[in-house]
C-alpha cells in the first residue's frame, strides 16, 4: 500500500514541544505501512514522551508502535551523533518531519545553527531541496515565533501547526490526533487510511 520497498527513508524527529500523542500515532502509522524511517528523538523529546505518553525509553516506544514490525523499518539515531547518516546530503531520503517541533528547534532551523542531529538533518533537507515538515504546538505565538516560522517557510519548509479540525465530527481525542497524522502523511506522500477525509460520513 505504501510502496515502502522502493522509497527512500523518511527522517522523523521528535522534539520537546507538547504533542507526544501525535508523534506516537505518526510513528505507529509509518510502522504499520512499513515506511522506512530514520528516527531521532531529542533529550527533551524523550522527556515529552515520558510525561505525556508514559513512554520512558526506546523499548517502551517500540512496544507502543508495533514491536517486531518496528525493527523491520525503523533505524534509530542518537541526537548527539552529528556524523550519522541523516546529517549528510549524500544519504538519500524522501524528506523529514519534526513532530512535535519545539519553537527552539524552529529557531535553530531558521538560523542554521545545527547544534544537534535533528537540527543538522533539517538543515540538510533544506539545502538538498527535500520536503521538510514542521509540526509546532505553541500558543500564543510571539513575534519571534512568527518570524522564525516565516523564515523556515521561505527557506522551503512546510509548517503544519498541530491544530486539528472539527468538521469531521470527532468523537474522541484519538480522532483529533488522527486528523493531524493524516495531514502529515499526505504531505509525506504516503498512501494511508488514517482518519476521514472531507465528505466522508461521520462516525455514529
Amino acid at each position: 500500500m505504501s510502496g515502502a520497498a522502493t522509497r527512500h527513508p523518511v527522517v522523523f524527529a521528535i522534539t520537546g514541544a507538547s504533542g507526544a500523542p501525535y508523534a506516537v500515532r505518526l510513528l505507529r502509522a509509518l510502522v504499520e505501512l512499513q515506511v522506512p524511517t530514520w528516527l531521532i528523538v531529542s533529550s527533551h523529546g524523550w522527556r515529552l514522551l515520558h510525561t505525556e505518553s508514559d513512554i520512558a525509553d526506546l523499548a517502551a516506544l517500540r512496544a507502543h508502535v508495533g514491536g517486531p514490525a518496528f525493527d523491520s523499518c525503523v533505524t534509530v539515531y542518537d541526537d548527539n551523533d552529528r556524523g550519522a547518516a541523516p546529517a549528510s546530503g549524500s544519504a538519500r531520503t524522501s524528506g523529514m518531519v519534526v513532530c512535535p517541533c519545539s519553537m527552539g528547534t524552529v529557531s535553530a532551523i531558521a538560523h542554521g545553527t545545527s547544534r544537534s542531529l535533528v537540527e543538522r538533518a533539517a538543515d540538510v533537507a533544506l539545502k538538498e531541496r527535500r520536503r521538510l515538515l514542521l509540526v509546532p504546538r505553541e500558543t500564543p505565538l510571539s513575534l519571534v515565533h512568527l518570524e522564525n516560522l516565516t523564515a523556515v517557510t521561505r527557506a522551503g519548509a512546510t509548517v503544519i501547526p498541530a491544530a486539528p479540525g472539527f468538521y469531521h465530527q470527532p468523537q474522541q481525542i484519538a480522532d483529533l490526533v488522527d486528523f493531524m497524522v493524516a495531514r502529515i502523511l499526505d504531505h509525506l506522500d504516503v498512501e494511508h487510511s488514517v482518519g476521514k477525509r472531507w465528505g466522508e460520513a461521520p462516525v455514529e
